[in-house]
């Protein structure tokens, strides 16, 4: 992913967890106003909120493959990540050599 091939509103579209700070978190929105990101440091609850226009300036780090992200506490580093789900179903699947 580049810079150029993509923005960062597209990619929380598909992303399904982010890294901010080295924090995972999975409680993440996206709205018309801002990105609200929560995520558990141990036992502390720790809530980041940056505006659209923020999310809208942040740059893609190609070296780091992460994203920077400019708010009001500072700069921050995302990373976007895809998770991969699984399906709890017993069933054998059908062999098509069979």
């Amino acid at each position: 992913m580049t810079a150029e091939s993509a923005t960062l509103p597209d990619t929380l579209e598909t992303s399904d967890m982010l890294e901010i700070d080295g924090l995972h978190a999975f409680d993440f929105e996206l709205d018309d106003e801002q990105l609200l990101i929560t995520a558990m440091d141990g036992r502390t609850e720790k809530r980041w909120a940056f505006s659209q226009a923020q999310v809208q300036a942040a740059t893609f780090d190609d070296t780091l493959q992460s994203w920077t992200l400019t708010g009001d506490s500072g700069e921050h580093r995302l990373i976007c990540m895809s998770a991969f789900t699984g399906n709890n179903n017993d069933e054998d699947v059908a062999d098509d050599d069979a």
